[in-house]
């Protein structure tokens, strides 16, 4: 078993009954596991506390804001950032270990992720570049953009020698209940910034993202997966062209 990593880990929550507690027991190396929750009735806050973490409640805003909470409680030098559908092996943790204990190190690293769809690991179509910094000095803070929020670094990024597990979807059904949300939240997003849907959005960039992914980015390779992997990522520029489209008609009209 992997001795304790001086690291806190963060998990923002809400909903994960199914999810929390073996991702809370995955990190159980780890210093202490914080998980911040919001709105949830699904049991999630009785889970992570029977798994061992420490719970609070946070008025949500944005995925970004709710890990900010939680990193302004912890109490070692790093932070280690998990969803609560990914997975930490003791490999994992002995990798965080040998990070943080360089002296030369930079202040925040990427850990590359496994992707598993539907009971496979996809390793084409993009699914295999997806490296977000995860684990970084306690100083360092998320943006609070509504999608795609990121950790503000300014300097060189390092990357973790061992990949964290990633079980984004056991069903079509949480895919599409994501889908609506989160494409809403990237319409507004992009209205505020000016940003405007047109026919041309509308038409050509969901084919593009469809053959991008299963041709130029070997989506094919992945077999049926790939396929339906490669249609969803279609189906979801064209859901938040759509919003887009549609929260600027009522925006003129307004």
């Amino acid at each position: 078993m992997t001795p304790t990593v001086p690291v806190s880990v963060v998990i923002a929550a809400r909903n994960e009954a199914p999810d929390i507690a073996d991702c809370v027991e995955s990190v159980r190396w780890a210093s202490e596991v914080i998980v911040v929750e919001n709105d949830s009735v699904d049991g999630t806050l009785e889970a992570a506390r029977a798994a061992g973490a420490q719970v609070f409640r946070h008025p949500f805003t944005t995925i970004g804001a709710q890990r900010n909470a939680a990193i302004a409680r912890v109490n070692t030098e790093w932070v280690l950032v998990v969803d609560a559908d990914e997975r930490a092996t003791p490999a994992f943790g002995d990798a965080v270990r040998a990070a943080i204990g360089r002296p030369d190190g930079p202040d925040a690293y990427r850990a590359r992720r496994r992707n598993f769809f539907l009971g496979r690991e996809i390793a084409h179509g993009g699914w295999e570049r997806d490296m977000p910094v995860r684990l970084f000095r306690r100083t360092l803070r998320y943006d609070t953009r509504p999608v795609h929020e990121h950790v503000i670094v300014s300097g060189r990024v390092g990357l973790l020698g061992e990949p964290l597990l990633h079980i984004p979807y056991a069903t079509l059904d949480e895919y599409f209940e994501k889908l609506l949300r989160y494409s809403r939240w990237w319409a507004e997003q992009n209205l505020a910034r000016g940003r405007r849907a047109g026919v041309l959005d509308l038409t050509f960039r969901p084919v593009a993202r469809f053959l991008t992914m299963l041709i130029v980015k070997g989506g094919w390779r992945d077999g049926g997966h790939g396929v339906v992997i490669a249609v969803l990522g279609a189906i979801s520029v064209a859901a938040k062209y759509a919003q887009l489209w549609s929260i600027q008609r009522r925006a003129t009209r307004a």
